[in-house]
């Protein structure tokens, strides 16, 4: 299954040409990844820390009023990290494609943990390696999440 963010464009996002920023794209998989992991009905709430980011840049993105898409899952699982994948996109048109990897962390303690059993339960539900295998993934199950403001 993978998990839906309707991200909103905002004006300060856009360059000279009217395109989406290509810095501005780390934000939203970053607003992707707050609305998957850190919603209160969710099992995911001890805190993690991004150890890195890949972000491959498909087409240009054109500001507007409309929200866009980013489709959100998991390709891998370890003891003391996980791996989510992304698309940017609007249906079919695919503007970026990326990874992070993320690692649980202990703040109190300043170091990295592992994950915990219902962390890992929640993750599970979204792992979709074969869509990502796949690359567009046609056929995953999507579940909406909230759209920031």
């Amino acid at each position: 299954m993978r998990h839906l963010y309707r991200c909103p464009l905002r004006w300060a996002d856009m360059d000279a040409y009217g395109h989406v920023n290509n810095v501005v794209f780390l934000r939203y998989l970053e607003e992707a990844r707050i609305d998957f992991l850190f919603r209160p009905d969710k099992e995911f709430q001890q805190g993690s820390v991004v150890a890195r980011h890949e972000i491959d840049y498909k087409r240009q993105l054109v500001h507007r009023h409309e929200p866009v898409d980013i489709e959100l899952w998991v390709t891998e699982i370890r003891a003391a990290s996980f791996t989510l994948a992304y698309e940017i996109k609007d249906g079919d048109r695919i503007y970026v494609r990326a990874s992070t990897v993320i690692v649980p962390f202990d703040f109190e303690a300043q170091r990295p943990r592992r994950l915990t059993a219902e962390e890992r339960e929640f993750l599970q539900k979204y792992m979709d390696d074969a869509a990502d295998a796949a690359g567009a993934g046609k056929g995953a199950g999507v579940e909406e999440g909230a759209v920031a403001a």
